[in-house]
C-alpha cells in the first residue's frame, strides 16, 4: 500500500525487471509487420491447383511451357538475369509474380502488358541499376528493394499506378533523397512506403515524402546517428501526410555517440502515430530522451522490437514527470526481445503514475524472473498484460514482496506463456487474486498437477497447449471456461464426460495430440469452433457432428484419412465452408495405394458406400429374380421334378433298411401289377414292355394268375411272391373291387414283412374327397407313401422310368443277386443323362 502512495506522489522508484541473461536473437524476428505487403494483396485468391512453385531450380529464363491458369507464381533464387517483352504473355491470370534473388539486371517496359490481373510483383535483391518503368496499373504492392540503383526517383509510369498501395525501395547506393523522387505518386493511392537500405542517409530534401498525400505508414530502414535533423524533417512531412504509423529499422546503429535529442520533434507532432523501432541499438540515456518525448506526445503505441540495451549511466533510465504535465497520450507499450550489453539488472526508475492510461502492455524475451507487481498492476486502466517468453515463475510472477492489495482492477488478459510455471492448481487458485480476469494463457510452460485446481468463475478463456499433461488435465478443467486450447498435451481420447465437464465450451483446440477417433456420443450444443487437426484421426463420422449443433468453424487436416467408405460421407455431403484448409491439408493414410493423395479425389460410388441404397436395389432385384425362377419353375414343371427326387431319396435311403430285413427271402417276381382293367392299354403298352426289357420280372393277372384257382388265392400268392406290388392308380382303380383286395393284401404285407414293398403310380389325379369310403387306406396311404406321377412329356418319361426302376431295385440284392448289379448300373446311367430329381410330398 506505501508503494502505491509512493507513486502516486510521483517519487523515484527502482524497477528491476531485466535478468542478466542475454539471449541470442536474430535480425529476422523483427519483422513485424513492417517491409512487406502482405495486408495489400488480399484481392488475389489463387487455388492450390493455379500455384506453382519454381524457386531454387537454377532457372535462366522464364519456362515457356508454364499453364495459362497461373494465378501464382515463385520464380526466386535463380538465374534469371532478363526479362523479355514475350515472357509473361501466356499468364493472362498472373496474380502474384515473385522474382526476387535472381540478379535480374534488366526489365522490358512492356513485359507486363498483357498481364492485366498482376497485382503484386516481387522484384527485390536482385542488380537493377535503375528503378525500371513496368506501365501497369494494377499492381497493389511492387517491392524493389534491395537493388543497386543510385537514386530515388520513380519514372513516369508510375502515375499509371493508380492502384498502388505498397512500394518497397531500398539500394546501398541510394542515400540521397529529393523532392523530384516520388513525384509521379504524389496524388496516387499509396499508403505504406518502405524506404532504405539500412545505411546512413546523407541527404533529405524538405517536403519529399509530404508529396505522397494518401500515406498512411512508413517504414523508414535507414540510421540517423549524428543526422537526427533529418529525421525532424521526415517527422513534419508525415505530419502533413496524416501518416498514423511509423516503423524505425536500424534507427541507431552500434554504440552510436547520440550527443543531442533525437525525438525532440515528436513532441510537436500533431497528429497521434503509432512508432516502431526495431534492429535499434538503445543507451539508458538515448531511452531516457525517448520517454520524455512520447510522454508529452500525442503517441498512442510504443514499440521497441529487437533491440540491444545498455546501461551508459548510474541511474539508469530516469523519467519523474514533466511540470505541468499530468498523463501520457500513450496507449500501447511492446517491448519484445531484447539483448542485454551489461551482464547486470537495469535500473528503471520511473513514475509510472504519468502512464495510468495505458491498455496494453507487453514485455516479452526480455529475460524477466521478477514482476514488479505492486508497480505495474496498480495502474487502473491496463487490461492486457503480455509477459510471454520470459523466465517468470510462481514465486517471480507472485512474489513474496508484492502486497496484493490493488491486483491489476482493470485487467481481462494475461499472457505468460513460454514461461517457467510448474504447478497448475497454485496458478488456479491465485487467478482469484485477479478479479476481471478473463483470459489466461499458460502454453508452453512445464506445468503439473500439485493438488486441486479451483478456477475463478470470471476465467472463461485458458490456454494450456504445450505442456505435456496428457488426459489429467480432464481432472483441472473450469465449468465456466468457454474456450480451451489444449493442443500438443499428448491428449489420447476425448469423450462425452469431458464435453459434460464443459457446458459453456463454444472454442475448443486439441490440435497436435494423440487423439484417434471422435466418438458419437459427443454433446456441446454451444461449440462453434473445434479443432483437431494433427491427430491420428482416420474417420469423421456423421453422428460426431450431430452432437455439435452450432459448429461454425471445424479444422481436421494433417490426419491420415481412411480413404474407404467410413470417408464417404465427410467426402461428399460434409459442408466445406466449415473447414479452414480444405482441400490442401485432408489427405488418406490408407489404403496403400491412396496414401498421400488428397480426401478429395477418393470419389466412391453411392451405390458401393450406401447400405440404404444397396437394399433398396437388392430388395426388388431379389423379388424380380425370385419372381423370375418362380415363373420358370412352373413353366417347367419344377414341383413335379421335386417330386420325384425327394422319391429317388427317399428309395436310396430306405434300401439298406429294407436288405437287412428281407435276410435271405426269395421272390418270383420283381412286382405283382395291380390296376383296372380299363388301364390295361397303358399297362401293355408303357408298363410292361418298359420294364420287362429293363429285365425285371412282372406279374400280371391276365397272364399270371393260376386258372382255376380262386381269385383270392391268385392275389394273395401273386402278392407274397412278388418283391414289390405296384398299384396303377386311376379314377377307374378306384371303382374297381378287385383293385380294393389287392390293395388290402399289399398293404397287410407291408406292415408285417416289407414296409417298402408298396409303389403307387399316379395315371391322373384324383380328388381326395373323390374317394370312396372304402378307399379310406389309400387316402392315408398316399398322405405317407411315395408316389409317382405319370408324366405326359417325353423327357419326363425318361426320369419317371428311371426313377420307377430304382425302386423296384431297391433292396432286391439278395432275389436277383446277377441281374441286380447290371439293373442297378443302367438306372444310374438313365438318372444321370435326366433332369435334376425333384420330389413332391
Amino acid at each position: 500500500m506505501a508503494r502505491v502512495q509512493l507513486m502516486r506522489k510521483k517519487r523515484r522508484m527502482h524497477l528491476a525487471i531485466w535478468t542478466f541473461d542475454i539471449l541470442i536473437l536474430t535480425s529476422e524476428a523483427a519483422r513485424i509487420n513492417y517491409g512487406n505487403g502482405a495486408k495489400y494483396i488480399s484481392r488475389c485468391r489463387y487455388p492450390i491447383q493455379h500455384r506453382v512453385d519454381l524457386s531454387n531450380k537454377n532457372l535462366t529464363r522464364v519456362p515457356s511451357s508454364l499453364p495459362p491458369d497461373i494465378q501464382y507464381l515463385d520464380l526466386s533464387h535463380n538465374n534469371i538475369s532478363m526479362i523479355e517483352n514475350g515472357d509473361m504473355i501466356g499468364l493472362p491470370k498472373l496474380c502474384v509474380l515473385k522474382l526476387s534473388h535472381n540478379g535480374l539486371m534488366r526489365i522490358s517496359s512492356s513485359t507486363f502488358l498483357n498481364n492485366t490481373e498482376l497485382q503484386v510483383l516481387d522484384l527485390s535483391y536482385n542488380a537493377l541499376d535503375i528503378i525500371p518503368n513496368l506501365g501497369s496499373p494494377t499492381f497493389i504492392s511492387l517491392d524493389l528493394s534491395g537493388n543497386l540503383y543510385e537514386n530515388y526517383t520513380l519514372g513516369s509510369s508510375f502515375k499509371k499506378m493508380t492502384s498502388l498501395q505498397f512500394l518497397a525501395l531500398g539500394s546501398h547506393k541510394a542515400r540521397f533523397i529529393k523532392t523530384s523522387d516520388f513525384l509521379p505518386l504524389g496524388h496516387g493511392n499509396l499508403k505504406h512506403l518502405y524506404l532504405g537500405d539500412g545505411i546512413d542517409l546523407v541527404q533529405y530534401e524538405n517536403g519529399s515524402i509530404a508529396q505522397l498525400v494518401n500515406l498512411k505508414e512508413i517504414t523508414l530502414v535507414m540510421s540517423f546517428c549524428e543526422k537526427f535533423h533529418f529525421f525532424g524533417a521526415i517527422l513534419r512531412d508525415l505530419d502533413e501526410t496524416g501518416c498514423q504509423q511509423i516503423n524505425l529499422v536500424k534507427f541507431i546503429p552500434k554504440q552510436c555517440n547520440v550527443s543531442v535529442d533525437p525525438f525532440v520533434e515528436l513532441k510537436n507532432k500533431r497528429t497521434s502515430v503509432n512508432l516502431l523501432f526495431a534492429d535499434t541499438w538503445f543507451s539508458s540515456s538515448v531511452m531516457t530522451k525517448l520517454i520524455w518525448n512520447v510522454a508529452q506526445s500525442p503517441l498512442q503505441m510504443l514499440n521497441l522490437s529487437n533491440i540491444t540495451f545498455s546501461q551508459d549511466s548510474s541511474d539508469g533510465v530516469q523519467f519523474h514527470g514533466v511540470p505541468g504535465f499530468n498523463q501520457t497520450s500513450l496507449r500501447m507499450v511492446i517491448i519484445e526481445n531484447v539483448l542485454h550489453y551489461q551482464y547486470n539488472y537495469p535500473n528503471f526508475n520511473i513514475s509510472v503514475s504519468f502512464f495510468y492510461n495505458i491498455v496494453y502492455m507487453k514485455f516479452s524475451g526480455t529475460g524477466m524472473n521478477i514482476f514488479p507487481c505492486d508497480l505495474i498492476s496498480s495502474l487502473p486502466a491496463l487490461e492486457v498484460l503480455d509477459l510471454s517468453n520470459n523466465l517468470l515463475n510462481e514465486d517471480g510472477f507472485w512474489w513474496s514482496l508484492c502486497t496484493f492489495t490493488h491486483v491489476f482492477p482493470s485487467l481481462k488478459q494475461l499472457y505468460l506463456n513460454n514461461n517457467r510455471f510448474i504447478n497448475l492448481a497454485s496458478i488456479s487458485k491465485n487467478a482469484h487474486v485477479i478479479k476481471g480476469l478473463q483470459v489466461l494463457d499458460l502454453a508452453s510452460n512445464s506445468l503439473a498437477l500439485q493438488g486441486k485446481c479451483s478456477w475463478p468463475s470470471h476465467l472463461t478463456n485458458l490456454s494450456l497447449s504445450n505442456n505435456n499433461l496428457g488426459n489429467s488435465v480432464f481432472s483441472c478443467l473450469s465449468p465456466y471456461l468457454k474456450s480451451l486450447n489444449l493442443s500438443k498435451m499428448g491428449i489420447t481420447y476425448i469423450t462425452y464426460e469431458v464435453l459434460a465437464q464443459l457446458p459453456n465450451i463454444t472454442h475448443l483446440y486439441l490440435s497436435s495430440n494423440n487423439i484417434n477417433s471422435l466418438p458419437g456420443d459427443l454433446r456441446a450444443p454451444y461449440l462453434q469452433v473445434l479443432h483437431v487437426d494433427q491427430n491420428i484421426i482416420s474417420v469423421i463420422s456423421m453422428y460426431v457432428l450431430q452432437g455439435i449443433p452450432n459448429l461454425e468453424q471445424f479444422n481436421a487436416g494433417n490426419n491420415p484419412f481412411s480413404c474407404k467408405c467410413e470417408s464417404f460421407w465427410f467426402v461428399k455431403y460434409f459442408n466445406k465452408t466449415l473447414l479452414l484448409d480444405w482441400p490442401q491439408s485432408y489427405k488418406c493414410g490408407f489404403p496403400t495405394e491412396m496414401a498421400g493423395k488428397l480426401l478429395e479425389e477418393y470419389r466412391p460410388s453411392e451405390v458401393t458406400c450406401e447400405i440404404w441404397i444397396q437394399v433398396l436395389i437388392a430388395v426388388p432385384l431379389t423379388c424380380i429374380f425370385a419372381v423370375a425362377i418362380g415363373i420358370s419353375f412352373h413353366m417347367l414343371d419344377g414341383i413335379w421334378y421335386l417330386k420325384m427326387l425327394w422319391v429317388w431319396m427317399a428309395v436310396k435311403r430306405r434300401s439298406g433298411e429294407t436288405e437287412k430285413k428281407l435276410g435271405s427271402a426269395s421272390f418270383l417276381y420283381h412286382a405283382f401289377i395291380s390296376y383296372s382293367h380299363h388301364d390295361l392299354p397303358w399297362v401293355e403298352s408303357y408298363l410292361v414292355p418298359n420294364l420287362e426289357e429293363a429285365g425285371f420280372k412282372l406279374c400280371i393277372h391276365q397272364r399270371d394268375f393260376v386258372p382255376g384257382d380262386w381269385i383270392i388265392d391268385n392275389i394273395i400268392n401273386c402278392v407274397e411272391n412278388s418283391y414289390k406290388t405296384l398299384f396303377i392308380l386311376s379314377k377307374n382303380f378306384v371303382q374297381s373291387e378287385w383293385c380294393n383286395y389287392e390293395l388290402f393284401f399289399a398293404q397287410h404285407r407291408a406292415l408285417s414283412i416289407q414296409q417298402d414293398s408298396l409303389v403307387f403310380i399316379l395315371l391322373e389325379p384324383i380328388p381326395a374327397n373323390s374317394l370312396p369310403r372304402k378307399f379310406l387306406k389309400l387316402r392315408s396311404l398316399l398322405q405317407k407313401q411315395t408316389y409317382l406321377e405319370w408324366p405326359g412329356e417325353g423327357m419326363k418319361q425318361q426320369l419317371f422310368w428311371a426313377s420307377l426302376k430304382r425302386m423296384l431295385q431297391a433292396g432286391s440284392s439278395y432275389m436277383f443277386l446277377k441281374n441286380t448289379a447290371l439293373q442297378m448300373a443302367d438306372s444310374a446311367l438313365e438318372m444321370a443323362d435326366s433332369c435334376s430329381l425333384i420330389t413332391v410330398k
